[in-house]
């Protein structure tokens, strides 16, 4: 690498922190709360004219038929390019723009973008608005800073990570525009810390139980048979077999943090009997339905066979064994564990230059849960994929969110040099942990 010049990113970077901050707060200040998908077009139309008038040639692009896409709601996504007109790899930049809802306990305005002790406050300030505004500093400097570069650079800011991807990096990813010959690396700019790199994320298994029984008046139970209580035998079933096995278990994949290196399940919710939302007083019956969401999330050395039909032998058993036992069992979704290879040419490329510009060794870390990896991995069938960015996970989706200005300048200046390496193919060999 011609050292001077890239010590230089660092310092172009540097003297664009106001810029920086002042993106970053006008992200902020753009409520793109999902669901339902507030403000997407709005936030879109705002990198595209910022990108444009640096030259990228950029596409709004609508999630049509997404789950939640209506005109009222459109699932609109950004791609931008910047080709240097010579022959070369693609580095893409890809961030998610939607952000969860606000929720209590804020003491700041959660879409206010307030700057104060060298924080940017603000609901996704952290996940992922903060990534976004590095990684757009990242590439305008390293195109401003006259390196010989070659192939093309893209970012991305897409939607509804938040609740799947569907109508964003799915979306995309189905038509193109994550696999090669377009795209050859991908970054994605979570708030992961800027000393780590996220090489995947832990598998996920969604699926609703109901229970069935027999209505009956409440005054005689007898004469019915409670789904409830068949649900009981269920969870019964769950806390005494299933989870100190699943608590038993742990992987290689370097999960942070430690207690997700565990199988874990979470219940997600349970309903049985009467509907909710009735502010009356209840009538007297036996529930004949009783339903419960599970959320497994599973290891790279399990299946998704084996994890489903640990849960079907349980009900398949209380089936042969309880009188009036009956059961449906749905499955919601399912995402496969990815892993990126240690020494994958992104992961090269990033951790140098962690080590460079940081002067410490980057760490290896795995999600416990998903992000939009899942769909560069499984329909862009492009391996070359990692996490990266400022923030501090623990952050996300909290009350007071926020990113600090050091954080998103560090790893600007990471991704800039980084991305530089991989155009160029200069690459240190071997694997950066």
């Amino acid at each position: 690498m011609d050292g001077a010049r890239v010590d230089g990113l660092g310092e172009r970077i540097r003297g664009r922190r106001e810029d920086l901050v002042a993106l970053t707060q006008d992200l902020i200040r753009i409520p793109t709360i999902n669901p339902p998908g507030d403000a997407y077009t709005v936030c879109c139309d705002y990198l595209r004219r910022r990108l444009a008038a640096r030259g990228f040639d950029c596409a709004l692009i609508r999630g049509d038929g997404a789950p939640g896409d209506s005109d009222r709601f459109p699932r609109t996504n950004i791609v931008a390019r910047w080709d240097s007109g010579r022959p070369g790899p693609t580095v893409h930049f890809n961030s998610h723009i939607d952000v969860v809802e606000v929720g209590p306990g804020w003491t700041v305005e959660p879409f206010g973008g307030l700057l104060r002790d060298g924080k940017i406050y603000g609901r996704g300030a952290c996940d992922m608005k903060g990534g976004l505004a590095a990684s757009i500093i990242a590439v305008e400097a390293l195109i401003d800073s006259g390196l010989p570069l070659v192939g093309a650079l893209e970012i991305s800011g897409t939607v509804d990570e938040e609740t799947g991807g569907y109508g964003g990096v799915a979306y995309l990813a189905e038509r193109g525009f994550f696999s090669p010959p377009r795209v050859d690396h991908v970054i994605i700019p979570e708030p992961l810390n800027v000393d780590r790199i996220c090489l995947g994320h832990r598998g996920v298994w969604w699926a609703e139980i109901e229970t069935r029984g027999r209505i009956a008046h409440g005054s005689m139970p007898f004469l019915g048979d409670s789904a409830i209580r068949h649900m009981g035998a269920f969870l019964h079933a769950l806390e005494d077999e299933l989870y100190p096995k699943l608590a038993a278990r742990r992987t290689a994949m370097p999960v942070a943090p430690e207690g997700a290196r565990a199988s874990t399940l979470n219940i997600n919710s349970l309903h049985g009997g009467l509907d909710e939302g009735f502010d009356g007083f209840p009538s007297a019956v036996v529930a004949h339905s009783c339903r419960i969401v599970l959320d497994r999330r599973y290891l790279i050395e399990e299946t998704v066979e084996e994890v489903r039909g640990e849960v079907v032998d349980l009900l398949d058993r209380l089936a042969r064994e309880r009188p009036g036992f009956a059961y449906a069992l749905k499955e919601l979704w399912t995402v496969s564990p990815t892993m990126t290879d240690r020494d994958a040419p992104v992961v090269r490329a990033v951790g140098a230059e962690i080590e460079r510009v940081l002067g410490k060794k980057p760490e290896p870390v795995v999600s416990p849960g998903t992000y939009d990896q899942k769909h560069v991995a499984r329909l862009g069938r492009l391996r070359d994929c990692i996490a990266y960015g400022p923030g501090i996970l623990d952050l996300a989706h909290q009350p007071d969110e926020y990113v600090e200005v050091e954080a998103m300048l560090q790893s600007a200046h990471v991704m800039a040099a980084a991305a530089y390496r991989l155009l160029t193919g200069d690459l240190p060999s071997g694997s950066p942990f």
